[in-house]
């Protein structure tokens, strides 16, 4: 498929899943590098409440921010940064790289928006980066509503039974998911000893930079910035 069709499909379905995107040896050289990184076995930086309703464990790492700059290259890889302009149109802007990192046992991710969906000009993109195999014998797998952008907020429910319509993703090394920021989506259990993911999130033009602060669950809607609950789904 040419970009501009793969384009097209991500507007229809809210999410590609495209496999050996980016060099093995690549993606070999960042899972050490962030492997090193959570030698030290570390705690989960929300507090217990979000951890409690979202029963989201993920850790975050930005490394960019830490002057890791290898992770640019995936960042700008000449069919990434094509495919997203093909996506969001000239002039979008990239926000950050975030490492996400899950122990054995996590729980993955509830179902969630990554941002409120009432304006549907204003979202993220999620790029993701596989830098080792995800599947059903490792667990972490992504789950996601193809079409769900288009809806509106998710609806209130369990935060982790399963939809009628889910697709279940297999990413491998070298995969690359693009995940639309009002698109229902969850992370399924972590089965192995880890589960690791890069995001590269960016947005379209006129987009605030702090799009993802609130996060849309099935119970409720939290603000990062605060810390706090902002609305309750669940009553």
């Amino acid at each position: 498929m040419t970009i501009n069709d793969l384009a097209k499909r991500f507007w229809q379905q809210g999410y590609l899943s495209i496999d050996n995107i980016f060099e093995a040896s690549l993606m070999d050289h960042y899972q050490d590098l962030i492997l090193r990184k959570f030698d030290d076995n570390p705690s989960y930086g929300h507090n217990a409440e979000f951890l409690e309703k979202s029963n989201t464990d993920v850790i975050p790492w930005f490394p960019q921010q830490e002057g890791h700059s290898e992770f640019d290259v995936a960042q700008n890889d000449p069919f990434l940064l094509s495919l997203t302009e093909a996506i969001l149109g000239r002039n979008w802007s990239s926000l950050y790289s975030m490492v996400m990192y899950s122990k054995a046992g996590s729980n993955g991710q509830a179902w969630h928006q990554d941002c409120p969906p009432e304006d549907k000009s204003q979202f993220n993109l999620n790029r993701l980066v596989y830098t080792m195999d995800v599947n059903e014998y490792i667990g972490g797998q992504v789950v996601v509503v193809p079409g769900s952008h288009k809806r509106g907020a998710i609806s209130v429910g369990d935060i982790n039974e399963s939809l009628t319509d889910e697709i279940i993703l297999s990413p491998q090394k070298g995969s690359l998911i693009l995940i639309h920021g009002h698109l229902w989506h969850r992370v399924t259990p972590i089965i192995g000893d880890y589960r690791v993911s890069t995001n590269y999130r960016c947005c379209p033009e006129n987009t605030p930079h702090s799009i993802t602060d609130t996060c849309v669950y099935r119970n409720m809607r939290y603000q990062f910035s605060t810390s706090r609950v902002i609305e309750d789904r669940a009553r």
